[in-house]
């Protein structure tokens, strides 16, 4: 590391002021930042000193979607021989997994950061380090046979469109990945819905189904018949989204981000109390067999939890002050099983419960905030003689 950091430093005056790549500034300083500690450290005015920074926040983040991930990409090999009615074993899954998805995440990668790269190059800032996390994140919401020049286009859109717009990292409105998937759904939805999409080259004579797909089926047929059991779905065995699938490694990714203080815990408690509540209502009133799925599977049917842990605790789009992260959180569970039982149209309501209270998330601040002023002007009131 020490004969890297004496490279760098050797290059640098020419990336500095006065320099012969000075236009390139922002992709240096992007690259440095990365490999080494910055060393800069604040002189003037009041500011709080700590050891996390941007860039270890969305490396945790990362760190935390590695365990999806992982699973994610054995999943996509299971799912292939399973449906070919091939035995095979563990490495040949991970193999194949790895054909399939790593590809999606490249793609993801090179197109976000390249437009990251333009605009900071064009606008003379430094590079935010928000992609690392949406560059993940992208991949792991989409189906692994989703064709690669649609991972680019989409993804292209949630950058520029759905982030750059309102001036980058820190001031978007609505969650990058989720975007980029919302993008995809109302563009391409032959690719995105449906049985076929969700198992990379599957026999033609499989079905691959989704549990959410089978359940928005039995409103029709009167009945919900699962193809897996409640295990099945909690540990990820199922057809679905490359990330989305195990519960079970979501939940390792929960607790990496509530142990470092990454990702709010009021707010994943408050979407699973939120999908609780509705799904029990919804069982209460059982006017159709899927309302009468026993409320707990909502938990870990399509993108609940993933979306519970990962896209609705963006400490950017989400609500910021402790009460609103309740409110904002409870919201996002009820709309997103009321969407999935009453609106067979968007069966994963989970995509849209989080977009839709994205946009309301600085609402919920206000009337939080003002709420707290009316109680503490009441306090400084005198009392009266």
């Amino acid at each position: 590391m020490k004969a890297l950091r004496k490279q760098l430093d050797k290059i640098k005056p020419q990336f500095q002021k006065g320099g012969k790549f000075e236009k390139l500034h922002s992709t240096f300083d992007a690259f440095e930042t990365f490999l080494f500690v910055p060393d800069k450290t604040t002189s003037l005015g009041s500011h709080i000193r700590d050891s996390i920074d941007m860039k270890r926040t969305m490396s945790i983040v990362v760190i935390a979607m590695i365990p999806t991930l992982l699973f994610g990409i054995w999943n996509a090999g299971n799912q292939h021989y399973l449906s070919i009615g091939e035995a095979a074993a563990f490495w040949d899954k991970v193999l194949f997994g790895l054909w399939k998805v790593l590809p999606i995440v490249v793609v993801s990668y090179v197109t976000g950061l390249g437009i990251e790269f333009a605009f900071a190059q064009i606008r003379h800032h430094e590079v935010n380090e928000g992609f690392l996390v949406s560059g993940m994140l992208i991949p792991l919401v989409l189906p692994p046979d989703i064709p690669l020049w649609m991972v680019a286009v989409a993804t292209a859109f949630a950058v520029i469109i759905g982030k750059e717009v309102f001036g980058g990292t820190g001031m978007n409105i609505l969650n990058p990945a989720l975007t980029a998937r919302a993008f995809l759904f109302f563009a391409y939805p032959a690719q995105m819905s449906g049985d076929k999409v969700w198992i990379a080259e599957k026999a033609d004579a499989y079905s691959g189904a989704t549990p959410l797909a089978e359940a928005t089926a039995g409103i029709e047929s009167g009945v919900v018949n699962f193809s897996h059991s409640f295990m099945d779905m909690f540990l990820g065995t199922i057809p679905g989204s490359i990330g989305e699938t195990s519960t079970l490694a979501i939940l390792i990714g929960a607790a990496i981000l509530v142990f470092t203080g990454v990702g709010s815990l009021r707010i994943m408690l408050s979407v699973v109390i939120g999908g609780i509540f509705m799904g029990g209502v919804l069982n209460l009133a059982g006017a159709n067999a899927y309302m009468n799925v026993p409320f707990y599977y909502h938990l870990v049917m399509g993108g609940f939890a993933f979306g519970a842990v990962y896209m609705a605790t963006d400490p950017v789009t989400a609500a910021q002050t402790n009460t609103g992260k309740l409110i904002y959180g409870f919201f996002i569970g009820l709309m997103a099983v009321l969407i999935r039982v009453l609106n067979p149209a968007y069966p994963e309501g989970m995509m849209l419960a989080i977009l839709l209270m994205n946009v309301f998330a600085p609402l919920i601040d206000h009337y939080v905030v003002e709420a707290n002023i009316k109680r503490r002007l009441k306090r400084l009131k005198p009392a009266k003689a």
